[in-house]
Formats: C-alpha cells, sequence, structure tokens
C-alpha cells in the first residue's frame, strides 16, 4: 500500500527534464514506491542502492561519459537511500543536464545529508516530495471510515509505520523497539561527528515526555548534561531525519505573546512510545492529550504535504497562560484549533486571541470530528 496521491503527483512530473527527489524517514516504503513506478512506467530502469559501497563508488565524483556508461540503454535510473553517496548533489545535476531523455529518481531517508548537497546544485533541476509514516486518510481509503474509528486509539499507542499496521500483527511492540533503537539515529550517526551518541538519546527522550510543552533548549542542555548550541544541532538532526518536527510560536499583535517558544512533536506516536517504554492503553495513562495532540498535529503535517496546502504552521500562547493548540496561517487567514480526545469537553478559545485577530476560524477538533478533518 502506498500514498495515492503522492504517486500520482510523482507520475505526473516523470520525464519532464528534472529529478525527482523523495525524502523520508526509513521503513516507510520508499524503496516499495519505487518498484510500483518501475512497474508501471513500462522502461528499461536501472535501480541502485546507495547502502552497496560498490554503488556509492560508481556514482560519487565521476563524469558524465562514466556515467552514461554506467546508464546504458536505460531510461530511468532509481538511486534508493542517494544520501550515502557523496557529492550526490553533482552526479544528480550531471545526469540531468547531460544525459537528456533519462528520468532519475533518488530518495533519501535523511534529509541533511541529501538535501544539503542536492540545493545548489539541481536549483531549478528538481521536484522534491517527502513520504511519511501511512497518513490517516490514507488509511480510511483503505480500510473505511468504520474501521479506522475503531482503531484509533490503537494509532495512538503503536503509531502508524507499514509494519506496525499491516498485517501479520501482533509484534508491534518488538517493531517499535527496533525502530526506536539505533536504527532510528544511523543516518544521524553516519553523517555527523557525533562525539557522545548517548546525547542524542537522551535527547530524544526528554523530547518524548515534553510533546505538546513549551521546549526550553538550556533545560534540555542540563537534562543531557550537554551545552545549549549542541543541543540546538542535535536537534536540528533529529528533524532532518524525519524523528522529529518544531511547531514555532505565532506572535503579532498581543504584546504578551510568546514570540521564541517552540514545540517538538514526533512524526509517528509509535515511535514516540517506544523511546518512553510504554505501550499502555489510554485508560492506564495520565498523557492522552498529550498523544492526541502529536497524533493530530503529525497527521496534519502529512496531509498539508500531501495536498499542497500552502500554510505556515504555529501554536499560540501569552505569558499569561492563554493558549491555542495549533494555529494555520492560510490565504491571509488563521485558523486555529483546540484537540481535545474527550469530545464531550468543552473549549472556549481565549478572547484575548479573538480580540487580536478578528475574522479567524475557530474549531475544536475531537476524536469523533478528526478524520472528516484530515480528508475534508
Amino acid at each position: 500500500m502506498i500514498d495515492r496521491i503522492l504517486y500520482k503527483k510523482i507520475k505526473t512530473r516523470l520525464f519532464n527534464g528534472k529529478a525527482i527527489i523523495i525524502l523520508g524517514p526509513r521503513r516507510v516504503g520508499k524503496t516499495t514506491l519505487l518498484k510500483k513506478i518501475e512497474a508501471d512506467i513500462g522502461e528499461k530502469t536501472l535501480f541502485l542502492d546507495g547502502d552497496e559501497p560498490d554503488v556509492r563508488k560508481r556514482l560519487s565524483d565521476t563524469s558524465s561519459s562514466e556515467l552514461k556508461k554506467l546508464i546504458g540503454g536505460n531510461k530511468v535510473l532509481m538511486i534508493d537511500e542517494a544520501q550515502r553517496v557523496k557529492n550526490i548533489g553533482v552526479t544528480l545535476k550531471l545526469i540531468t543536464d547531460k544525459i537528456p531523455g533519462v528520468q532519475v529518481i533518488a530518495t533519501g531517508s535523511s534529509s541533511f545529508e541529501l538535501a544539503n548537497q542536492i540545493r545548489e546544485p539541481l536549483t531549478g533541476r528538481k521536484y522534491e516530495y517527502h513520504l511519511f509514516p501511512f497518513s490517516e486518510g490514507e488509511l480510511v481509503g483503505h480500510n473505511g471510515e468504520t474501521e479506522e474509528r475503531r482503531l484509533l486509539e490503537s494509532r495512538l499507542i503503536y503509531g502508524m509505520y507499514p509494519e506496525v499496521v499491516l498485517p501479520p500483527g501482533g509484534r508491534e511492540k518488538e517493531t517499535l523497539r527496533e525502530f526506536s533503537g539505533s536504527y532510528l539515529y544511523k543516518d544521524v550517526f553516519a553523517f555527523n561527528e557525533i562525539r557522545k551518541p548517548e546525547i542524542i538519546q537522551k535527547l530524544v527522550e526528554a523530547l518524548a515526555l515534553q510533546i505538546g510543552s513549551e521546549v526550553s533548549i538550556n533545560e534540555l542542555a542540563q537534562l543531557t548534561g550537554s551545552d545549549p548550541l549542541t543541543v540546538e544541532r542535535y536537534l536540528g538532526l533529529l528533524e532532518n531525519a524525519f524523528v522529529i518536527f518544531r511547531l514555532r510560536a505565532f506572535s503579532r499583535n498581543v504584546r504578551n505573546e510568546l514570540k521564541k517558544s517552540r514545540k517538538f512533536y514526533f512524526y509517528d506516536n509509535g515511535i514516540r512510545n517506544a523511546v518512553i517504554s510504554n505501550f499502555n492503553s489510554l485508560s492506564l495513562r495520565s498523557d492522552t492529550g498529550a498523544l492526541w495532540e502529536n497524533f493530530i498535529i503529525s497527521e496534519r503535517m502529512k496531509y498539508i504535504h500531501y495536498h499542497d496546502i500552502y500554510s505556515n504552521c504555529y501554536f499560540w500562547r501569552t505569558t499569561q497562560q492563554q493558549e491555542i493548540d495549533y494555529v494555520e496561517e492560510r490565504d491571509g487567514k488563521l485558523h486555529a484549533f483546540e484537540f481535545k480526545w474527550n469530545p464531550n469537553r468543552k473549549v472556549s478559545f481565549p478572547k484575548t486571541f479573538a480580540g487580536a485577530y478578528p475574522g479567524s476560524e475557530m474549531k475544536v477538533i475531537n476524536r469523533e470530528d478528526v478524520i472528516d478533518w484530515l480528508k475534508e
């Protein structure tokens, strides 16, 4: 099962003279997506795996003549895990510029190595997409609304990774423990000089316990036994490895609005729960609200990306502790959302926000509304 919207978008961009870059965490189906495209294109395809040392050698610091020999009569070149190839951006530029008629498609499980190398060499020469763990909208299309509503609590606990969601089941905990171990940090450790890997793990654990809360860099530095500059750098690496993402505070008109605060969320609830070793049911947990917030915001990030919605995303809070979970700024209008797991929970939006930003849409999303919100 692959995301149909993303697949259709990629197919419309084939053979337009630009490289196609697909970024996303490991084990979310990038290779499966490549194989699906290969089968449907019906053109001769050369498939190369960047995890293989000989492949990296042949693609690194090479010439257009050598690349032509390598590609031969193939019309499509697919490079899986391309972030492992040194100077991959230059290689992709040479293929795009010097070998017309060949469609190159490259995947990367970390954006920091691949994106940093391709941004300048491939300016104006690429289409870039992200592939995430399964989205709720995708699973609704596959399983139906009734089944997905029934499984909603399970999604909050075990997340949306393909190997966790798809049958045969029963090994969700083992799979997530494997993912959240050293495998989770594989790209971080491989491409950066991480002198103290244990700091990365401590940092992820601290973030897992603070989802939905404002994060203090100085506090994280104290918790991990590090310094603020190192923490900021490691947070950036974890974002680029698709482990976490951040929301900034929204601030425009109100004097006491928080301006420099940030919150961090995990791309997948299952990874978050594996990090803190807690797979208890919601009835036994004290963090249901945080789980719900992480789930619904990460799902909204997928929805925005797959549907090409151009939106700035924030949270809002004042020094008087007035707050709104999530704010989208689209086409000059603000859309404010509160997320409550319990559909009977009454919510009132802060008058300060309503007064400062008249005309803003304000909406509460609970477990009965979420599926409709993610497919609207």
